[in-house]
């Protein structure tokens, strides 16, 4: 995020945990992640991980630590719910733990997003409802069910 010409993650590069997330998919994530290839300088990273299932957490860890020989500069971030920091992966990966401060603003981290997300001007574009032309959105409510 130091340049607005910096891309956003792929979609190789994030895995958005739940409790559903299976084995395999926790693992072509890891393989991708450790095993050296042509794809570059990726920063990998596991959102949510203390969502995933003991089973899927053991798993996970065993093929790290089994990975992580053959690429010793691979970049991989483990974000998790400050709730949900006893939970099997989170723990078994403690002793890498970093606390986490945001070194920019919220404002530098809004314009930066919208830099990205920005639909250009004109289009035929669903884009068009959202405030300044964003591709994406947040619609919520205070009331619950109110047909969001």
């Amino acid at each position: 995020m130091n340049s607005p010409k910096q891309p956003l993650p792929t979609f190789d590069e994030v895995l958005l945990c739940t409790p559903q997330t299976s084995a395999e998919q926790v693992g072509l994530f890891l393989r991708r992640c450790l095993i050296p290839c042509q794809g570059g300088n990726k920063i990998y990273t596991m959102l949510y991980a203390d969502e995933l299932s003991y089973d899927v957490s053991k798993r996970a860890e065993e093929l790290f630590q089994h990975l992580q020989c053959y690429n010793s500069s691979y970049r991989l971030i483990i974000l998790c719910n400050c709730e949900g920091e006893n939970s099997y992966l989170p723990s078994a990966f403690s002793h890498y733990k970093v606390h986490m401060i945001p070194q920019r603003s919220q404002a530098e981290i809004q314009q930066y997003l919208q830099h990205h997300f920005r639909v250009p001007q004109p289009s035929d574009s669903a884009a068009a409802v959202f405030k300044e032309h964003m591709c994406v959105g947040i619609v919520s409510s205070k009331r619950a069910g109110m047909g969001k």
